[in-house]
């Protein structure tokens, strides 16, 4: 069996996260290298997906559950406007192969660093 990602251990309490949301399937933190006012993960709390390919082919309502986790994080964070990047890969900057969508918001024009 393998190690609990990061994510895991932050849900388990194992490690310091600030969690904003916990819908059931899904929970949000906080990045702790914020590249916008809002800058929050939205993680589901299965590890059985590295990434949002394969998440899309295996429970697509997961997905969607993520990103009206997103709306929801935007409607109460960013005036409801919002950036939803997913990380697809080592090369496309993916550093936790568990799958995970940024939420940014609050975004001043031309000010998005990181991505």
């Amino acid at each position: 069996m393998s190690e609990p990602s990061i994510f895991t251990r932050i849900l388990n309490g194992d490690i310091p996260g600030e969690i904003l949301l916990d819908t059931g399937r899904v929970f949000a933190i906080r990045d702790i290298d914020p590249q916008a006012p809002l800058h929050a993960l939205v993680i589901p709390k299965t590890e059985d997906y590295r990434d949002v390919t394969e998440l899309a082919a295996g429970d697509p309502g997961l997905l969607a559950e993520m990103v009206a986790a997103a709306k929801q994080l935007a409607s109460e964070h960013a005036n409801g406007e919002y950036r939803l990047i997913f990380n697809n890969g080592a090369s496309a900057a993916q550093s936790v192969f568990h799958v995970h969508a940024h939420v940014l918001g609050n975004i001043e024009e031309n000010k998005l660093v990181g991505f």
